[in-house]
């Protein structure tokens, strides 16, 4: 048919997704953040007609101020360190695949939405698509809320590509090796010899992991076989903790006002569960953990930087990526 509208060369897209960022470190911003990531089932587990007034009552009036306050302290002229970064993991992965791959990426809650981002790459052709949620250990209010987002996207759509998921990477080689050269080179760079290397996690409520998600036991394993690569027994912890439900224990605060009176008063930190510096990694850790530490006794305190767009991070994706779009795309 002549007026048969054009259709572009097919393609193979790939969607890098993180959890997400305010647009700016101002309450209003952060405000619109939290209203739309607490209100996720996945994420708060509460029946809705209990959960509710308290988010809109409470949570939404009292904690996008201090919120705000917290983002303030990492902004970056590039905007939100989460968000920068994972665009600059995408901009590094954009010719790794080929000619007929394209890499972009997607948050979560926030900016550039995951449903966008997939009308996006469907628009340039791409009729398979690897979406690749960038957390090593599996969480319903991660991994499984990034897919339902793509899922829901799909449902929308009168031609749907065909789609792959990236399975959790927990123990995967190409992650450990990644995490162990990463701390290595960043330990080596530091002007003092740390007494404990501790290894901190998101933190999720324990009824998580009465109700069967894997988070906590991949997490743990993580946290082995880093220390068994790098010959060196880590301290374990979780951090982030919200709310009055009891969570994952030891946490992060507490283990590190406990470690001077243990005789460790040079510490470095490592979060393997980002897979992007953060307010978690740089204002919680970086900052808030510092002051607990030396408050405590501790002289020296390094939080070492996370994979981000660094040669083992992108070597890493590089792998993990290859692996899943087998069968999609022929290397020579």
């Amino acid at each position: 048919m002549s007026d048969h509208p054009s259709i572009p060369a097919p393609a193979i897209g790939v969607l890098l997704t993180n959890l997400g960022t305010p647009d700016a470190a101002e309450a209003g911003a952060v405000r619109r953040y939290l209203a739309e990531f607490l209100v996720d089932r996945r994420v708060v587990e509460l029946p809705p007609i209990l959960w509710k007034p308290i988010l809109h009552a409470v949570i939404l009036r009292t904690r996008p101020k201090k919120t705000a306050r917290a983002y303030a302290q990492i902004w970056t002229g590039e905007g939100s360190p989460l968000a920068a970064i994972t665009r600059a993991q995408s901009v590094a992965l954009q010719d790794a695949f080929g000619p007929d791959v394209i890499v972009d990426y997607a948050m979560r809650y926030g900016r550039p939405a995951i449903s966008d981002r997939l009308a996006a790459l469907k628009a340039q052709g791409c009729e398979r698509i690897l979406i690749a949620p960038l957390y090593p250990q599996y969480c319903a209010a991660t991994t499984a809320t990034a897919n339902d987002a793509a899922f829901a996207a799909l449902a929308g759509m009168r031609w749907q590509p065909a789609l792959r998921t990236l399975p959790p990477y927990y123990d995967d080689p190409a992650y450990i090796d990644a995490l162990a050269q990463s701390v290595r080179t960043n330990v080596a760079a530091l002007d003092f010899v740390p007494d404990a290397l501790v290894a901190s996690f998101h933190g999720m409520p324990v009824r998580t992991l009465e109700l069967g998600d894997p988070y906590h036991c991949h997490c743990v394993k993580t946290a082995r076989l880093l220390g068994e690569a790098l010959e060196q027994e880590l301290i374990l912890c979780f951090q982030s903790r919200f709310g009055k439900a009891k969570w994952l224990e030891p946490a992060t605060d507490t283990t590190l006002a406990a470690l001077p009176a243990r005789g460790v008063k040079r510490v470095a930190i490592v979060a393997p569960g980002f897979s992007a510096d953060c307010v978690e990694t740089l204002e919680e850790i970086a900052i808030r953990g510092r002051k607990t530490f030396l408050a405590a006794g501790g002289t020296h305190f390094a939080s070492l930087a996370c994979l981000n767009a660094s040669p083992p991070g992108i070597t890493m994706l590089k792998t993990l990526v290859s692996r899943q779009l087998e069968g999609w795309i022929s290397y020579p």
